[in-house]
């Protein structure tokens, strides 16, 4: 029998899609019997009740900070289990979105500029003077380093001060350009192109409401209305960046299509799992159940990532 240690919860802003993605892969898992799960909040019994039930695997669901950006993945690494999804440096670097945009950068990845803005900065008058002559509005506001699109915002000229001084708990924040277009997603499961979906939200963007609330009425399209050759260019690019970053597991890349022109907005290494999620749609369209989904994501745990 395979012992199945399932982390989720959490302390970050998505805690309940956390707990709503651990609900729909235990129900799945627990339909064979070949395995025996247990499900643990990473608090201060986690290590204890780590060690106590000696899993084969750690499944990791958690999402956004302490549990996608390495800080889990450093303490499973120290307790030598294997878990499921990218290691310490690929979960730190694609969290960061200066990181891993400067990565993108450098491997000639497109991707919005932007400027890094920092609340202690005392040079504030000039960066705004800078802001306003590298930038058109609208703008992009968002932290460094949440996910699901949590606490971003697209501000205009008469709004961007209000919505940027929103986020000052953080510390420091992106502002970043506006590209308009299509949203487009694709994944990548163990190094290999999942594939791709496009999501047209009636919201202003494909933001935390469009993602989690099923009354947002977000179309999802699949296959995506694009060419063979601009399908290659994307899901191309999605592998790119999840090689470069060295994730594992599955990734999904958020992509602007505007001009002809995919911009990567950011990676995510441990996207939901939930009945709106996008990864099991694209994975149910190329005839892969979802427990296939979470046994293919199972088989590549590993430590020393």
């Amino acid at each position: 029998m395979s012992k199945i240690f399932i982390l989720a919860g959490g302390y970050s802003n998505e805690r309940a899609i956390s707990l709503e993605t651990a609900k729909s892969v235990y129900s799945e898992l627990k339909k064979n019997k070949k395995y025996k799960i247990k499900i643990q909040e990473p608090n201060g019994d986690f290590v204890k009740n780590l060690r106590k039930f000696k899993p084969n695997v750690v499944l990791n669901l958690l999402h956004g900070r302490y549990g996608e950006d390495g800080y889990v993945q450093a303490i499973l690494e120290s307790e030598n289990v294997k878990y499921t999804h990218s290691g310490v440096l690929a979960s730190s670097l694609a969290i960061d979105k200066e990181l891993s945009k400067k990565i993108f950068v450098k491997n000639n990845i497109l991707t919005p500029d932007y400027m890094k803005y920092s609340f202690k900065n005392s040079y504030k008058k000039k960066f705004f003077q800078k802001l306003n002559k590298k930038f058109k509005f609208p703008i992009v506001i968002k932290p460094i380093n949440e996910g699901s699109s949590v606490n971003v915002f697209i501000s205009n000229k008469k709004n961007y001060l209000k919505n940027l001084y929103k986020l000052k708990e953080y510390g420091e924040v992106l502002l970043e350009k506006y590209i308009p277009g299509r949203e487009i997603q694709v994944a990548v499961l163990s190094d290999k192109i999942l594939g791709a979906i496009e999501l047209r939200p009636k919201r202003k963007f494909y933001d935390y409401e469009a993602k989690y609330n099923p009354n947002a009425n977000t179309e999802h399209i699949i296959p995506v209305d694009i060419t063979k050759s601009q399908y290659n260019v994307v899901t191309n690019t999605a592998l790119k960046a999840h090689k470069l970053l060295k994730c594992r597991g599955v990734s999904r890349s958020d992509f602007r299509f505007y001009n002809n022109k995919f911009y990567l907005l950011e990676i995510n290494t441990q996207p939901g799992m939930t009945s709106l999620s996008l990864v099991p749609e694209i994975a149910k369209f190329n005839n892969i159940t979802f427990k296939n989904l979470i046994e293919k994501i199972l088989i590549d745990a590993s430590t020393k990532k």
